[in-house]
């Protein structure tokens, strides 16, 4: 039996902006339902390929389709995608109920529908006792919340987040993180997410795509991804140090990275490692290291590593990369001796 089409296929996407090509040759689908995040640091081109399938950036080549359907010259009010982005952009003088409302009603539905589209987002958002506030009167959450209940109400195809939480309190970012999600897989509503916080990034997602400099670099489940990162950049964003040693290019986790006091008359050695900061990070200590050759490493210990200290690096475990890309040819052993 056959596979069923995508929801959305960017087939080769490329963007430039004055004859510079800043996305490219981007190809990815989505799945009806499937929530895909976008991560990568910033500047990596996130943004404009969003922009590029919300049809504010047209392709300077490649193809974005829609259930199969080419979107090449569809304005991007006519695309059955929906936006949301950093700024919430709520209609001032309206009420909460009168924003979510406003697509139901421009689309000419019975007053007894919109009644009903409006009950069940509020519900499922947490939004009840506020329909009748303002959206200067709520909380940067709560108009976050609005946002999508109001984006959702006109029944799109496609969401496209980008940034939604950028700009709302770290203690709410969790629960709001949650309250997406469960809104996004109860109306079915497939979605991309775009971040540079990858542990947001990783919660979110049924897959993830990483993007640097305007290139895919990986996509697969969150889980396949992180313990298996196809490049040194790749690991060093999903927070590894990226290590020289005997067998080439690894990753080791902070919190798998030991330290061993060097001898005196090592000091300074290639495969040593002196101690830049360290500080408390509330439960144990991070500690930067960096070597005389300019690697750096981040090490998570139960005590602090005094500062200027010198160490040899060990550990247990660490993942293979093919690429070696910014490592010095000095290698070390796995026990931080000198191989």
């Amino acid at each position: 039996m056959p596979l069923a089409s995508p929801l959305l296929e960017l087939d080769r996407v490329s963007v430039a902006w004055d004859a510079v090509e800043v996305v490219h040759s981007v190809s990815l689908t989505v799945a009806e339902g499937e929530l895909l995040t976008l991560l990568g640091p910033n500047g990596s081109g996130k943004t404009t390929l969003l922009r590029a399938i919300a049809g504010f950036e047209p392709p300077s080549s490649g193809a974005v389709r829609l259930k199969g359907a080419s979107l090449e010259g569809v304005a991007p009010h006519r695309r059955s995608i929906g936006l949301l982005f950093q700024d919430p952009a709520l209609f001032p003088h309206r009420s909460v109920y009168e924003n979510i409302a406003y697509a139901p009603l421009l689309a000419r539905k019975p007053i007894g529908t919109v009644r009903d589209e409006v009950a069940d987002l509020s519900r499922l958002l947490g939004l009840e006792r506020l329909l009748d506030r303002a959206p200067d009167q709520l909380s940067g959450g709560e108009r976050q919340r609005v946002a999508l209940a109001r984006t959702l109400a006109a029944r799109p195809s496609l969401v496209l987040l980008d940034e939604p939480f950028a700009s709302v309190d770290y203690e709410v970012r969790g629960l709001l993180n949650a309250e997406f999600r469960r809104a996004l897989a109860a109306r079915g509503t497939a979605a991309i997410h775009v971040t540079h916080d990858r542990e947001e990034g990783l919660f979110l997602g049924d897959r993830v795509a990483l993007l640097f400099d305007g290139s895919l670099e990986a996509l697969g489940e969150p889980a396949e991804v992180f313990a298996h990162p196809p490049s040194a950049r790749v690991a060093r964003f999903l927070g590894y140090n990226v290590l020289p040693s005997a067998s080439g290019a690894i990753a080791v986790l902070p919190e798998e990275l030991g330290v061993v006091a060097a001898e005196a008359a090592e000091l300074g050695a290639p495969g040593t490692y002196t101690v830049l900061s360290s500080g408390t990070v509330g439960r144990g200590f991070r500690a930067l290291l960096g070597s005389s050759t300019g690697e750096r490493a981040e090490v998570r210990s139960p005590t602090p590593l005094p500062r200027a200290a010198c160490y040899r690096l060990r550990w247990e475990r660490s993942v293979r990369l093919p690429s070696t890309e910014g490592l010095s040819a000095t290698p070390q052993s796995p026990r931080g001796a000198a191989p």
